[in-house]
C-alpha cells in the first residue's frame, strides 16, 4: 500500500491502495459527485475525529496528512449538511463523514465538534482521465428481487437502528437461518453493516458498493443504483434480508423510494426512535405503522407507555435481553421462520 496518502472507507471498492495514480487538480465545473479526490488537511477539528479506514477500522490523524476521499453531500437532521456543490475560489472544504464524505460544510450542530477542514490538493487522474467511484462498480446480473425483509428505519440518525438491526441479526442466525445485511440509504460509513457481519451475516452491503459516496442524489439515479444493490442482494440466495435505511426516510437520502420499492417484500418493520413524538411524526408523515418501535424512546416505561399512547404500536428496549422472547414472537409471527432453539442471542 501507498502511504503516501490516508485511504477512507469510501475507497474500500477501489485499487487505489494498490495501484499508482496521479494527483491533478480539475476545474470545479468539471466536479461530480463520486469523483475521487486528495486534500490536504489543514484542521484537524478536534482530537476526537478520526477518519475510518478501508477495513473499518478508525484513525486519529495529524494536521498536514493527505487523505484520500469522494465528492459528495451529507444533509444529518441532527449533526451536520455539507455539499462539494458549495465549495468556493479557495478550494477549502470538509470531510463530512468519517468515512471520507468530501464537501463543504454548511451548517452544523453546536453538540458536535468542529469539522475536519481541508484543502483540495487535486482528483484522482489515471491515464489522462479522472477516477471516480463508478470506475470500480462490477455490474450483477440484474434479477428480481425477492427475499423476505426486515427493515429497519429510523426517526433520525444514531436513533438504534444498527444496535437492532445487530439483534434480529443475530436471533436469525443463532436458528440456523442464512441471512444478508444491506444498508440502502444513508451517507457513506463503512461501521453499520461491519457490525452486521461481526453477528454473522452470511454477507453485507451498502450504496458504496454500487458506486454512491452517499445516496442524496437525483431519483432516477438512485432506482438504477438501487435495482443493482437489490440484484447483489438475492444472488445471496439468503433466508432473509436485513436491510437498513439510513438517517429518517424524510431526509433527502432516497429513504422513501428505497421503502416503496420494497413494500411488498417486507415482512417486519422495525423503528428505532428518537422519541415517542417523533414516531408519532414520523407514522403520519410518512404513513409507515411499525411493527416494533426501539432505540432512545424505549429506554424507559415513560417512552413505551407514551409510544403506545400516542401511536397504539408496541415498543420494545432490544438492548434489554428480557424482551428478547417477545422479540422472537413477533419475528416468528411475521415472517414465518421459526426462532426457537437459538445457540446464544448475544454471543
Amino acid at each position: 500500500m501507498n502511504h503516501q496518502f490516508i485511504y477512507t472507507s469510501l475507497t474500500r471498492i477501489s485499487d487505489l491502495p494498490e495501484i499508482e495514480f496521479n494527483v491533478e487538480k480539475l476545474h470545479r465545473e468539471h466536479w461530480e459527485t463520486g469523483d475521487y479526490v486528495v486534500s490536504k488537511i489543514l484542521d484537524p477539528g478536534s482530537n476526537t475525529l478520526n477518519l475510518e479506514l478501508i477495513t473499518g477500522r478508525m484513525r486519529g490523524v495529524i494536521g498536514g496528512e493527505s487523505v484520500v476521499g469522494a465528492l459528495g453531500e451529507r444533509f444529518a437532521t441532527l449533526e451536520a449538511t455539507g455539499t462539494w456543490r458549495e465549495v468556493k475560489a479557495d478550494l477549502r472544504m470538509n470531510v463530512l463523514t468519517g468515512g471520507g464524505l468530501m464537501g463543504k460544510l454548511t451548517s452544523k450542530s453546536v453538540f458536535i465538534p468542529n469539522m475536519m477542514e481541508v484543502d483540495y490538493s487535486g482528483h484522482v487522474f489515471r491515464n489522462g482521465k479522472k477516477v471516480t467511484m463508478n470506475d470500480f462498480v462490477e455490474t450483477v446480473e440484474p434479477i428480481p428481487f425477492n427475499t423476505p425483509v426486515i427493515l429497519f428505519v429510523g426517526t433520525s440518525m444514531s436513533a438504534g437502528k444498527t444496535t437492532s438491526a445487530r439483534i434480529v441479526t443475530n436471533l436469525f442466525k443463532a436458528a440456523g437461518y442464512k441471512v444478508v445485511g444491506a444498508k440502502l440509504a444513508g451517507a457513506g460509513r463503512y461501521k453499520d453493516i461491519l457490525a452486521i457481519k461481526d453477528v454473522g451475516a452470511n454477507a453485507v452491503m451498502d450504496f458504496v458498493d454500487v458506486g454512491l459516496p452517499s445516496s442524496i442524489c437525483a431519483a432516477d439515479v438512485y432506482k438504477k443504483k438501487l435495482d443493482q444493490l437489490l440484484s447483489r442482494v438475492q444472488h445471496q440466495n439468503a433466508d432473509v434480508a436485513i436491510i437498513e435505511i439510513g438517517a429518517s426516510p424524510l431526509e433527502p437520502y432516497n429513504g422513501d423510494l428505497a421503502i416503496n420499492i420494497l413494500r411488498e417484500h417486507i415482512k417486519c418493520t422495525i423503528l428505532a426512535a428518537s422519541d415517542p413524538y417523533a414516531v408519532y411524526g414520523l407514522m403520519k408523515a410518512f404513513e409507515i405503522v411499525p411493527d416494533i418501535v426501539t432505540g432512545i424512546a424505549s429506554n424507559t416505561l415513560a417512552g413505551i407507555n407514551m409510544v403506545d399512547k400516542l401511536c397504539n404500536v408496541k415498543a420494545l428496549n432490544l438492548i434489554d435481553s428480557s424482551t428478547t422472547e417477545e422479540l422472537m414472537k413477533v419475528l416468528s409471527a411475521k415472517t414465518g421462520f421459526s426462532l426457537s432453539g437459538r445457540r446464544n442471542v448475544y454471543g
